[in-house]
């Protein structure tokens, strides 16, 4: 479990899954994260990013905001089988657009798999067209750097990989906390 001054990031759990359905049944959160899901969709993708933390020791989080319990999204460090890197993404539900959570809880995500999990590099998989996640990508010092693809079922996504090194998260971690 991770903490920051606003939220708690902690594994997904079955008390999640209203929130977390209601996030993959809505067209506009889902435009680049894969499409729309019914709920039984998301259910087993619950089960799949919990199951992940139990077989690979990391997934992503589920964002809880601190002060009224409610749950804000997934973020954190994903990697399935046959990714183009070591993942920090990230999602958050309508409605929590803007409010700097993302930034708060990839920050957080970017230290707990630098710090714990040994990653040398971090990319971030953003579309094309998802100018949102390019500029947060860009704030947390990531780069674009070259297209990408996934593996199935969404292989035909046209996605980009960004990214920084470890050293270099840790060089601009420091300079924050010089500051």
């Amino acid at each position: 479990m991770l903490f920051t001054p606003r939220l708690m990031l902690r594994l997904p759990q079955a008390d999640d899954l209203d929130a977390w359905a209601d996030f993959h049944a809505d067209a506009q959160t889902m435009q680049h994260l894969g499409g729309v899901q019914t709920r039984s969709e998301a259910w087993r993708g619950l089960c799949a990013m919990r199951g992940a933390w139990a077989i690979r020791g990391f997934a992503m989080f589920s964002v809880i905001e601190r002060d009224s319990g409610r749950w804000v999204g997934r973020i954190g460090p994903w990697q399935p089988d046959g990714w183009p890197g070591t993942e920090i993404g990230w999602g958050v539900a309508r409605g929590f657009e803007g409010t700097g959570y993302a930034f708060e809880a990839a920050s957080a995500a970017i230290d707990f798999a630098v710090d714990m999990l040994g990653w040398n590099d971090i990319i971030h998989v953003i579309a094309p067209d998802n100018h949102r996640s390019a500029v947060l990508a860009a704030r947390l010092g990531s780069q674009r750097l070259e297209p990408t693809r996934l593996p199935a079922p969404l292989q035909d996504m046209p996605v980009n990989k960004w990214g920084q090194s470890a050293s270099d998260w840790r060089a601009r971690r420091q300079v924050r906390t010089d500051t």
